[in-house]
């Protein structure tokens, strides 16, 4: 019998941009296309290894939701060296990609029938937003849905044409906050806890994905359970300090847990005990 080829983890294959589009003023959509013309075969929640030859590599959340096609999008932030550079590429040159990797949402599981709550801040639109438009594209599966977003200014507000379209769909709830608002801004201004007045939900019944700055994190938590929301309905995402992606490396350790591989999603009664998780 002949053996069976093993794929190679740290074998890279190629990606073509298609698309590129500017969200704010440090962050950009990019749609890549893998040349191979195989699916990513990713699930919302995933991240993939991206590098540029010569440049290095890094971890990035995928932002688009899985539909069998070749491409797949991802909300970049230009904060260095290698994100410079992917900002500074243009429409069909190439990237390297290894992936996807990591733990998911569980949007074909534990939330299916249930109503939704996400919370959104800052760039943690940018991996929620593959859950929201997977639980859009299916939504005769789930309850009611609240999505919750919260930005440091209007300017920086992600996907903003998506939001209203979003908020528009039949049993979907969307509420924005900003820190600090322009003399434009007509919504809630404070930081994203305060919109959990403006909503009511069976905390019984709501699967509820958090992600955001580490900071956001204890407040949102101490504002579930204030709703008596059990932390086994509550999922959150922990992209830290990832290198390798494949539990390699050491760096995104969480005392006996990695977060490239454990993770990034957690259930947090799972973790609600691990010391730094939070």
């Amino acid at each position: 019998m002949g053996k069976i080829a093993l794929k190679d983890i740290y074998l890279p294959e190629t990606a073509t941009a298609v698309a590129i589009r500017q969200l704010t003023p440090t962050e950009k959509c990019f749609e890549f296309k893998l040349d191979s013309g195989k699916s990513l075969g990713h699930m919302p929640g995933q991240f993939a290894e991206i590098s540029l030859f010569g440049i290095g590599e890094a971890p990035i959340s995928i932002s688009s939701p899985p539909h069998g096609e070749p491409t797949f999008e991802m909300g970049i932030r230009q904060v260095g060296s290698l994100t410079g550079a992917l900002h500074r590429l243009s429409v069909g040159d190439k990237i390297g990609v290894r992936g996807p990797y990591g733990t998911t949402f569980p949007v074909t599981t534990a939330m299916k029938g249930k109503d939704i709550l996400f919370v959104c801040a800052g760039i943690g639109m940018i991996p929620l937003r593959s859950a929201i438009k997977y639980v859009l594209s299916h939504r005769k599966e789930y309850g009611k849905i609240h999505i919750l977003s919260g930005t440091r200014t209007p300017a920086f507000r992600l996907f903003s044409d998506e939001l209203e379209q979003w908020g528009k769909v039949d049993g979907v709830r969307l509420l924005e906050t900003v820190d600090q608002p322009d003399d434009g801004w007509k919504g809630n201004v404070g930081v994203i806890t305060t919109l959990f007045s403006k909503i009511s939900f069976d905390p019984k019944n709501t699967v509820a994905l958090i992600v955001g700055p580490p900071v956001m994190y204890k407040f949102a938590l101490l504002e579930l359970r204030k709703l008596e929301m059990s932390y086994a309905n509550v999922y959150v995402s922990l992209e830290r300090k990832m290198k390798c992606g494949v539990g390699k490396c050491g760096h995104c350790q969480i005392n006996g847990l990695y977060a490239c591989q454990d993770g990034p999603v957690f259930r947090y009664s799972d973790i609600a005990e691990t010391r730094e998780a939070i």
